[in-house]
């Protein structure tokens, strides 16, 4: 080898070659990367959107709010029921109903001007002792009425009930109970049985009992009161009556000028409650 080829610069360029075409080389098996597919906002968006991940905290969120929904929706319905029979109602009825609470009203405006004069007649008698007696004695006999401890008789109506199918419940017999209640009955009889205030029905198999008095079909309503305002209550469109029909029980109403209530009830002395009057 001669000196000129052992120079620095000779021997640089004689090894210039190799190092490039090695690095060439080695450029070359680095291996091009494979371009992947496009992924667009749209994409990205329902991916991350679906599958959902619901939270538990979501969950018992998404559970309330349908809980309230449903309770809002089952008020609406039942308040749609309640009105549908009055929205249902032709004009006549309607307008029946309006005078039955006009009678109503009439008859509480009476009351209170009975009850007025009773105190105007307390204050301006003369012997004011003896109009007390003779007031404290009617007072008694409307309160055995009331009580069922005396008979009465006067206006009213009956009500007979036949209930061949067995499907009139005790229910059934206390809404028209109340009703006539409702409507100014003073005095009430159902079969052998005085109705009074703390009166209660039960079902007994096929038949109901009054105050644990079984009785049995027809059920036969004794009612004094104002005929006026006895029967148009149990006719009203969803009443009392209409409530029978559908069970397939047969109601039959009629007025009378003259009602005998005469079932009694024993008077019951209470066992802890006294007169605090001296």
């Amino acid at each position: 080898m001669s000196n000129e080829d052992e120079r620095p610069e000779h021997r640089l360029r004689r090894e210039l070659p190799e190092e490039v075409q090695a690095s060439a080389s080695s450029e070359a098996s680095i291996p091009e990367e494979k371009s992947g597919p496009t992924v667009t906002g749209r994409q990205r968006l329902v991916q991350g959107l679906w599958p959902p991940r619901v939270s538990r905290a979501q969950l018992i969120v998404a559970v309330l709010l349908f809980g309230l929904g449903f309770g809002l929706a089952v008020q609406v319905a039942s308040n749609s029921n309640s009105d549908s029979a009055l929205r249902g109602a032709r004009q006549e009825d309607l307008v029946r109903i309006l005078d039955e609470l006009d009678d109503r009203t009439q008859r509480l405006e009476d009351e209170k001007q009975g009850l007025q004069k009773q105190r105007d007649e307390l204050e301006n008698s003369s012997d004011q002792a003896e109009e007390a007696r003779k007031q404290t004695a009617e007072k008694e006999k409307q309160l055995g009425i009331l009580a069922g401890t005396v008979a009465a008789q006067g206006p009213g109506i009956t009500m007979t009930i036949d209930d061949t199918k067995g499907t009139v419940e005790a229910d059934m017999l206390l809404d028209a109970v109340q009703e006539l209640r409702a409507a100014g009955a003073e005095a009430i009889q159902v079969n052998d049985v005085r109705v009074v205030a703390n009166t209660y029905l039960t079902d007994s198999g096929k038949s109901v009992s009054v105050d644990g008095n079984k009785i049995n079909a027809p059920y036969r309503f004794k009612v004094i009161g104002k005929p006026q305002d006895l029967e148009p209550a149990l006719n009203i469109p969803g009443g009392v009556v209409q409530t029978l029909e559908k069970e397939q029980a047969t109601v039959t109403v009629g007025r009378s000028a003259k009602i005998v209530v005469d079932a009694l009830r024993a008077a019951k002395q209470p066992d802890y409650a006294r007169s605090s009057s001296q």
